[in-house]
């Protein structure tokens, strides 16, 4: 019988972890990088502090050969989903 309350105990445990990682993802901020807002290139992220080089920040997606895309330079636009998070996607 012991046993028994111990399944039962890590189950309930294990799925409030699950449900807790849903319900945090939704506020998490999406990722950025610096880039080049005409060639999509990655940039050191010097150049988009304080608006003072040539780059912006460029909003979830992803990076392939130095080159971003599947994101946006609005950070609202960018949907970072999970349970009950609703969002307009990227593009």
């Amino acid at each position: 019988m012991a046993i028994r309350r111990l399944r039962s105990s890590t189950v309930v445990l294990g799925g409030m972890g699950v449900l807790a990682a849903m319900i945090t993802s939704c506020g998490s901020e999406p990722d950025k990088r610096c880039v080049d807002p005409l060639t999509r290139d990655k940039l050191p992220s010097y150049e988009c502090k304080n608006g003072s080089g040539k780059g912006s920040y460029y909003y979830g997606g992803s990076s392939k050969n130095g080159k971003v895309e599947g994101g946006s330079f609005n950070k609202s636009a960018v949907d970072r989903g999970g349970f009950g998070c609703s969002g307009t996607g990227g593009g």
